[in-house]
């Protein structure tokens, strides 16, 4: 029987109405780690792509959306084990510190996931951009494979404009009811201030530098999950 396939030149294509929304514990488990063991893996669904020979926006791909990508680490210097990072136009640099990535039932610490932000230009005078990575890779993966695999998600941040967030603000406001005082011989309307709730959400998630944009890890699964209907 054919192995199913959902990637074509380097590009993901789902079923119409099928999403993939892996959490970080279904990358690391389900993918990585039996990528790492050439171990079958759920679906043929991540491409092997080196994500540094291609400015993001040139992987293949919907760059409007998520990507992932199986790649190798490549040593900066020959007697080291920092990663090189460089491309065409700039550079991926680390921000903020490493995430352990945890099984939920026996909270066993399986993998890491690295933050990037990628910069036009050369270091360290290379000015900012919106493009996001999240590096995934095993705790201990020298001693499972040669090649240093890892999993990499990469994305756009979205940047909240200002007339966004002056309707975000309105939309939390609660409105208070207008009294009025029935008994008196003029009808009295009490000026009331609607008042706005301080803690209320905008709804868009906004990224700092330790943490990547737009992402809410969703419930964790130990198979075949990162597919999910849509409703």
């Amino acid at each position: 029987m054919e192995k199913l396939s959902f990637v074509k030149n380097g590009v993901l294509r789902l079923p119409p109405g099928f999403r993939f929304h892996p959490t970080d514990e279904e990358l690391v488990v389900q993918y990585l780690k039996r990528k790492v063991f050439s171990c079958p893996l759920p679906a043929s669904i991540i491409p092997e792509v080196d994500v540094c020979k291609s400015d993001p926006w040139d992987l293949p791909g919907d760059s409007a959306q998520e990507r992932y990508f199986f790649s190798t680490r490549e040593a900066k210097y020959s007697n080291g084990n920092r990663s090189n990072r460089a491309t065409g136009s700039g550079y991926w640099k680390a921000t903020g510190i490493d995430k352990q990535i945890s099984t939920s039932k026996s909270n066993q610490v399986v993998g890491m996931k690295k933050t990037l932000v990628f910069y036009r230009g050369k270091p360290p005078h290379g000015s900012r951009t919106d493009w996001i990575m999240h590096e995934y890779r095993l705790v201990d993966s020298t001693q499972a494979s040669m090649e240093n695999w890892v999993l990499c998600r990469i994305f756009l941040k979205k940047r909240v404009t200002k007339n966004e967030e002056e309707i975000t603000q309105s939309r939390n406001c609660e409105t208070v009811p207008v009294f009025y005082n029935f008994m008196a011989k003029e009808r009295t309307v009490l000026d009331l201030i609607p008042a706005c709730s301080s803690s209320g959400s905008s709804g868009v998630t906004e990224v700092s530098d330790h943490e990547s944009d737009g992402h809410e890890e969703s419930s964790t699964c130990h198979s075949f999950s990162s597919f999910r209907r849509k409703l």
